[in-house]
């Protein structure tokens, strides 16, 4: 008994906190992303959860389907908010064409990942492809918009249009820049001089 009081004792284990479902449904959509976009509708649950390192019955406790998984993973591409946050993060004293060419690439890259989950499930999943149609994606649009005017308020009073029909224009060239045969696609930097400047080689001087 009394050599049995001095042997070293293992701490009890304490367990993590457990996610609440909002948490968990975040974490097992941002893992089943990047396998939407690879193997489109065509993706098992069962390899969701296990690049989320959980059973396949966790995803059925927050999700009712995989349905409503791809349709929720649809909602988080389309989402603005991780767009309109790198664009709130954009040093407003810099120049202009600075500005414009960071929110540039910054929504460039927002359209990429929409452009790569759309594609994947266009295929395959025509009626999950369709439900980032409307108010979702003018909600998406009209954030963005917002976020790109207050870029471009320091410059308000020399603008020949209101930051917002301004942000617009330059929202409308950006995502609907034409690709042409045998000539690379404008980077951010070409693009905006484009818009700040024009079509001629020397309106920017």
């Amino acid at each position: 008994m009394t050599a049995a009081k001095n042997e070293p004792t293992t701490p009890a284990r304490r367990r993590a906190p457990g996610m609440s479902p909002e948490q968990r449904r975040a974490m097992i959509i941002q893992a089943a992303i990047p396998l939407i976009t690879e193997y489109g509708s065509a993706v098992t649950t069962a390899k969701i959860a296990r690049a989320a390192g959980i059973g396949e019955g966790t995803v059925f406790r927050v999700f009712a389907d995989k349905d409503e998984l791809l349709q929720a993973c649809i909602a988080e591409a389309l989402s603005p908010e991780h767009a309109v946050r790198e664009l709130d993060t954009i040093d407003v004293t810099q120049p202009l064409p600075d500005r414009l060419a960071e929110a540039a690439e910054a929504l460039q890259a927002h359209m990429d990942r929409l452009g790569a989950i759309m594609g994947s499930l266009g295929h395959r999943g025509g009626k999950h492809a369709g439900t980032v149609r409307g108010a979702g994606r003018e909600e998406s649009t009209t954030r963005i918009r917002a976020a790109l005017a207050d870029l471009l308020e320091p410059e308000k009073d020399d603008l020949r249009r209101p930051p917002e029909q301004i942000a617009a224009l330059f929202l409308g060239l950006l995502f609907t820049q034409p690709r042409t045969d045998g000539e690379p696609d404008l980077s951010p930097r070409e693009l905006v001089e484009v818009f700040l400047h024009g079509a001629l080689s020397g309106g920017a001087e």
